[in-house]
């Protein structure tokens, strides 16, 4: 079990064991629920919808297309 400090501004760091754990790193956001009895449950909050899209192909080809290939692409519905 890990034992975090509550600091006087009322924050709390988390250890890198833990982001690792949550698949996060600094500047993620986290999701907090509060839970019956003075618990928490903590989880990774999903990437914006945008964010998964522009990432969802990086580094998956080497091809640049053009404005008139997007232009096209985008006529077209992908």
């Amino acid at each position: 079990m890990t034992t975090l400090t509550i600091t006087s501004k009322g924050q709390v760091t988390f250890r890198k064991e833990l982001l690792k754990h949550l698949n996060s790193q600094p500047g993620d956001r986290l999701e907090v629920q509060l839970l019956p009895g003075g618990r928490l449950e903590v989880k990774a909050a999903p990437a914006a919808d945008v964010d998964v899209f522009l990432g969802l192909l990086e580094g998956k080809t080497a091809k640049v297309a053009s404005i008139e290939e997007i232009d096209a692409a985008a006529r077209e519905g992908w």
